[in-house]
């Protein structure tokens, strides 16, 4: 069996970049509290190119507007009627902001209607237990983007199973430090990456 590789989306809009220490501190979280194979460092993975279909889960992030070449639209397309799971985060946490506005309308053009997710789902038992739904960050009331505290995610089931996941939490802040850093919390936060990992390779 070979490694689960942490994809970050590479679109030709917007800063597809803007959270760099994410993928080693989700890679970190996996080798820490499960048995999957991980590899040591991610891959940038661009949305039109044959090796998306490699990774059976894709992280996007960003502040600035996102718009879709219709080259990566129908690769996206095609990633989701294999059973990919897109996981898209906004680094503004504004449902005012130009990332929202741009990437919910890219990706309903994209995967059709986004839906709230039940806090409920099975994304929230997949490791470990989250009983409220998706864990609250720090960023959504600290005085910049929308003040409020999203009490839900938001997605896209294909047979049962989600494709697209859409957060405003902003946990491509909340997850952006480095792995080390992780002995000085009480809590660790990026247990829910966790959860997204092992849903995204069990469902």
């Amino acid at each position: 069996m070979t490694d689960f590789v942490f994809a970050t989306a590479q679109y030709e809009s917007g800063d597809w970049d803007s959270a760099p220490l994410v993928p080693s501190n989700v890679i970190d979280s996996v080798a820490r509290y499960t048995s999957i194979a991980v590899a040591p460092s991610g891959v940038v993975v661009p949305l039109s190119s044959p090796s998306l279909f490699r990774y059976p889960l894709i992280y996007l992030t960003g502040h600035l507007p996102v718009r879709f070449s219709p080259a990566e639209r129908g690769n996206l397309q095609k990633y989701a009627e294999r059973g990919g799971l897109l996981f898209v985060d906004d680094h503004n946490h504004d449902i005012d902001g130009v990332f929202h506005k741009t990437a919910t309308e890219e990706l309903t053009r994209t995967y059709g209607a986004i839906h709230p997710i039940s806090n409920k789902h099975p994304l929230y038992r997949a490791f470990f237990v989250f009983e409220d739904g998706p864990p609250t960050t720090s960023h959504e009331l600290n005085g910049w983007g929308d003040n409020l505290v999203h009490k839900t995610l938001s997605g896209v089931e294909r047979n049962g199973r989600l494709v697209l996941l859409y957060s405003s939490k902003d946990y491509s802040s909340e997850w952006g430090y480095h792995p080390e850093n992780k002995r000085f919390m009480s809590v660790d936060n990026t247990k829910f990456a966790v959860n997204i990992v092992t849903y995204a390779l069990t469902r």
